[in-house]
């Protein structure tokens, strides 16, 4: 068919559940949004459309925090209860601890029953349900077909602003010049043996005798702890993540340059390491930012430059893989700045909040704002912000920001002055 046709899809869609605040998207924004809320009094329910929570760090087995400067909140908490030996004795410290993705998916597992939030797994945002200024529903596709999820704020968790998008708050992609997104890496996991193995090169993989022969041309791991863990940074695949057929080629060619490059890593250095894990899916760095009441520029980063709706801080450096397919990566430390909470406000929507790599940002800024740590602490901040405009009976955009500070100190946040 020469033409692509255009349907009109029409369903009744019967009401699952009801909570104060819906959650869309259970990684680090979203957990992080989820707690927040149900500690300010709320009723939550977080939709998440795999069968685990956190995100890139579980799903992705991005299984290693960057270090952003500023150990504090939820986040500090998560790495007091799962991590206690590398929690630091202030929170304006640097650390990157390397985590078992497995363990972490069961700890949120525990975590979101002992704070009361309702999850529902296998739930994936389909659209919303818009009515003037205000958003009254989710549908989402579950088990039992698409149900809707009634609230009276909602957080957009998903990475991509999906639902902020499909409600028609504006958005773009990539860089400014030509739209091109930072590419996409399967991340791995090799095991230490402890006696040589036989490599392994699966048919239709590639063959690497030189580091310049590598994806990203260089050599990126982390073995930190002492259990012989390897975890692997090093396949690269062109293409924006939010896009059906980049996405596609990428998960089938990220996991060619996975046995690739654990063959390669066999034969270098590690010869007694096998490939113990790959992620369940490719891991994508960048899609789509929201244009939000104010928008973080690199000049903001590079300039350290400090807000008075200040609600994160970070210092990790600006940190963009070639969105061009070249074997390079800029990098650039920076000193610390503040993400206002402007950046996760759109205007048209009263209801709305977008926490995680999605906010307001631009392609530079934001390579540097996407860690897990900083969208911990983006989440917290939403799902304060969010009890608040209900307590009020606000829309986002006039949450008092003294207000959502000082809740934020309430919940061991503090802040870098």
């Amino acid at each position: 068919m020469s033409e692509k046709r255009i349907y009109e899809y029409r369903k009744e869609v019967p009401t699952h559940a009801s909570a104060d605040v819906v959650v869309i998207g259970g990684g680090p924004a979203g957990t992080a949004a989820a707690i927040g809320a149900a500690r300010s009094g709320k009723q939550v329910i977080l939709l998440e459309k795999s069968g685990q929570l956190g995100g890139m760090g579980t799903l992705g087995n991005v299984s290693i925090f960057m270090p952003i400067g500023n150990v504090t909140g939820i986040y500090r908490e998560i790495i007091a209860e799962t991590l206690a030996q590398y929690l630091p004795e202030g929170h304006d410290t640097s650390i990157a601890p390397q985590y078992s993705p497995f363990l972490l998916r069961h700890y949120l597992n525990e975590k979101m029953k002992k704070e009361g939030v309702q999850v529902f797994y296998h739930a994936d945002f389909v659209g919303t349900v818009r009515e003037g200024s205000r958003l009254s529903a989710i549908v989402a596709s579950t088990r039992e077909g698409l149900r809707a999820f009634e609230g009276r704020q909602f957080i957009d968790c998903t990475g991509d602003a999906r639902a902020a998008i499909d409600a028609g708050v504006p958005y773009v992609s990539g860089r400014e010049e030509d739209g091109l997104t930072q590419p996409m890496t399967l991340m791995f996991m090799m095991q230490n043996t402890g006696k040589p193995v036989t490599p392994l090169l699966p048919e239709g993989c590639y063959t690497y005798n030189d580091v310049s022969e590598l994806p990203q041309g260089r050599r990126l791991y982390w073995e930190r702890n002492s259990d012989g863990t390897l975890l692997v940074n090093m396949t690269r695949v062109k293409g924006n993540g939010a896009r059906i057929e980049d996405i596609n080629y990428a998960e089938t060619e990220a996991l060619k340059q996975v046995f690739s490059v654990a063959n390669y890593l066999q034969r270098n250095g590690f010869e007694t390491y096998v490939l113990s894990h790959v992620a369940g899916q490719v891991g994508v760095r960048e899609t789509n930012q929201i244009k939000a009441l104010y928008t973080l520029t690199e000049h903001d980063v590079v300039g350290g430059r400090r807000f008075d709706d200040v609600v994160a801080q970070t210092n990790y450096e600006i940190d963009i893989h070639s969105p061009d397919g070249k074997k390079t990566t800029d990098e650039r430390k920076v000193s610390g700045y503040d993400i206002p909470y402007r950046c996760m406000v759109p205007d048209s929507l009263d209801n709305l909040l977008v926490a995680g790599r999605a906010i307001s940002a631009t392609h530079v800024a934001m390579s540097s704002m996407r860690v897990q740590p900083t969208c911990y602490a983006l989440g917290q901040a939403a799902g304060i912000a969010a009890s608040l405009a209900i307590d009020g009976g606000l829309a986002c955009r006039n949450v008092p920001i003294g207000e959502l500070q000082d809740r934020l100190v309430d919940q061991g946040v503090r802040f870098i002055k």
